[in-house]
């Protein structure tokens, strides 16, 4: 047991910033002087639209969302998105291009697969998803070309927006918010609030207006995004506390100097990790350079056992949640924003130690 707070490298749900918990936690009981907690609250509540909207909002801003795009704040997770969106952009008879670069690209062009025809673009596997591919083999009038920004398993993300030409849709669930991006070039993001956002719960999507009304007619009302549209992600009870702690995550981001700050501090942490990574002649980084992801970073020392020992040493030490995906063995460091540069200088730190311990 820690009588204290610990690092915790969870690829999600994830480290949320200590000024955001310290501020929940302060009207955990009461919030605004309403008397009542947020979790209590009606989402069609006077107080929760002033929430609900100031979320929005404040979203808005931060990526810069234009005008043509409607900001939905809904449940069900990445993986209802697997299926809403062939049913929404698909179309009658449509090819959609998927980029295959991971274990959630894959599983998301599985589902695509029972509502149209899916072509894939781009395939990683048969180098182990280590790296992203150089180039992507486009289907003429795809409805969309979909693609992961950042492979939370393997440690991989897209250093460039592939230029395609059919509409981009995108799965940005472990990098959003850590820098700026500009959404005009796309025609839907959506991301899994649980890494950068917000408490797991609440998946937010980001989608050209036009896109929407185009949905296959065995589209469920709740997965329609014109329907959610109209409703403003009101159709059923939204995730109130998930919401209200965006709110709160995102006003922590202006207060730290918004996205481009968010990239410098990105860049400093996974520099720090992967510079002692390649002059380390023990632990093994899985991503190829040019591929790797400032937010998951995966290695290993080729020992099995050896693994076992350095994840039992880390937890000792408060080093939590380094152990890597069922699919991939080894360990992995998830340093999402809120991660303080002291918990990667703390990790390394320990890996410095355990190499010297180990050396042969």
């Amino acid at each position: 047991m820690f009588s204290e707070r610990v690092y915790n490298f969870a690829a999600g749900p994830s480290v949320m910033p200590e000024q955001v918990l310290h501020s929940a936690g302060s009207e955990i009981m009461n919030y605004a002087g309403s008397g009542m907690s947020v979790m209590e609250m009606s989402h069609r509540s006077a107080c929760f639209a002033e929430i609900f909207e100031d979320a929005k909002s404040r979203l808005k801003a931060l990526l810069k969302v234009p005008d043509s795009h409607e900001i939905l704040l809904l449940q069900g997770g990445a993986t209802l998105q697997f299926a809403a969106i062939p049913m929404n952009l698909l179309g009658q008879g449509g090819t959609a291009d998927y980029a295959v670069t991971g274990n959630f690209s894959r599983l998301a062009a599985e589902e695509a697969k029972k509502y149209g025809n899916v072509h894939i673009a781009c395939d990683s596997t048969p180098f182990g998803h280590n790296r992203i591919p150089d180039t992507v083999n486009e289907t003429e009038g795809a409805s969309y070309f979909y693609y992961c920004a950042n492979n939370t398993i393997y440690g991989t993300e897209w250093q460039t927006v592939p230029d395609v030409k059919a509409t981009l849709v995108c799965d940005m669930s472990s990098d959003i918010l850590s820098k700026p991006v500009d959404v005009s070039r796309y025609g839907l993001i959506y991301a899994g609030a649980q890494k950068n956002m917000a408490p797991a719960g609440l998946t937010v999507l980001i989608v050209d207006r036009s896109l929407a009304g185009k949905a296959l007619p065995i589209t469920p009302k709740v997965m329609d995004y014109k329907v959610q549209i109209d409703k403003d992600s009101m159709l059923n009870t939204p995730p109130c506390w998930c919401i209200y702690m965006l709110g709160k995550v995102l006003r922590w981001v202006e207060d730290m100097g918004g996205l481009s700050a968010m990239e410098e501090r990105k860049k400093l942490r996974a520099g720090l990790l992967y510079d002692y990574l390649d002059e380390s002649r023990m632990f093994i980084p899985h991503a190829q350079k040019g591929s790797r992801s400032d937010m998951n970073v995966t290695f290993r020392t080729g020992d099995p056992a050896l693994d076992e020992e350095f994840l039992k040493g880390a937890a000792s030490q408060g080093l939590l949640n380094l152990r890597g995906h069922r699919l991939t063995g080894g360990m992995r460091a998830s340093i999402y924003n809120a991660m303080p540069i002291e918990g990667v200088q703390a990790l390394v730190a320990y890996m410095k130690d355990f190499e010297v311990e180990h050396r042969v």
